[in-house]
């Protein structure tokens, strides 16, 4: 069964303030280890999924220095350049960057990046704001998924009333064509209300990132009735065993195969038309 992994992080060290250092270090302390090769060295990375089961992956930016890290999406469009395993998005502040929509028109058409990772409560925007909008007409423009971080976080000075998923109801309605994925899928506080959401929408997806695998039943016992609206992401390397730990886990719930098969590979493919 091919797997796609649709949230994993390019971590430069240099990018990243003290908080998340940390949470690494005690984390995933043998990535810690070789945090520089990693971030340098797309072929260890690309070696990795292949050996953990991943076809394909997406790296994502964070543009958040107020909370986790600024990351530059410059240095994700390039580390991922010469393979087609690496799957690149953008990170798009729209506190910080001037003409965001237009910063991410430009991500588009000029360096084909394949998706937007926004970021509410670490950027301190609700996504329903009219001065957001614009953004979401180049996405749906170009027919790219954004992905909101819906859940609760680690990280100092994050505000969660700004990842609330209701907001996103707004988005669903006034953007039916964007594909809006629910990163965490309201970790800690909003799980029903996701999935909720996601049945709603046609164009609302849950990505369960972050989301131990054997409890997901726990937190949606339908889970089977959702079979093509679950993503899977490993939050890699903000993990403490490896990807394919997640992915065996996953194999072995009780889901019917449509619904492992949507999770771990269908579902990201049709968002990212990739055959």
């Amino acid at each position: 069964m091919q797997v796609i992994d649709f949230h994993t992080h390019l971590l430069l060290p240099e990018c990243l303030n003290q908080t998340v250092q940390s949470f690494i270090k005690n984390l995933n302390p043998s990535y810690y280890a070789e945090q520089n090769a990693f971030s340098t060295d797309p072929d260890k990375f690309v070696s990795y999924l292949l050996d953990q089961g991943v076809y394909k992956a997406v790296v994502l930016p964070e543009h958040a220095p107020a909370t986790s890290c600024n990351v530059p999406t410059e240095k994700v469009i390039e580390f991922c350049s010469s393979h087609n395993e690496l799957i690149p998005f953008a990170s798009i502040n729209p506190n910080l960057d001037p003409e965001p929509a237009s910063k991410l028109e430009y991500y588009i058409v000029e360096h084909s990046i394949k998706g937007l990772k926004l970021l509410p409560s670490y950027q301190f925007f609700y996504p329903n704001q009219p001065q957001i909008y614009p953004i979401y007409e180049v996405a749906q423009k170009y027919s790219i998924p954004i992905v909101f971080h819906i859940g609760s976080s680690a990280f100092k000075g994050t505000r969660l009333k700004y990842c609330h998923p209701i907001y996103l109801d707004d988005v669903a309605v006034d953007f039916p064509d964007v594909p809006i994925v629910m990163a965490h899928s309201g970790r800690g506080f909003w799980y029903e209300q996701c999935f909720f959401l996601s049945r709603l929408h046609d164009n609302i997806y849950m990505d369960i990132t972050g989301l131990p695998p054997q409890r997901l039943l726990y937190y949606f016992p339908e889970l089977d009735k959702n079979s093509n609206k679950i993503i899977f992401g490993s939050d890699w390397p903000g993990i403490p065993v490896s990807i394919n730990t997640l992915i065996e886990t996953i194999k072995d719930l009780p889901l019917s195969t449509k619904t492992i098969e949507g999770i771990l590979y269908n579902n990201a493919s049709s968002l990212l038309h990739t055959y």
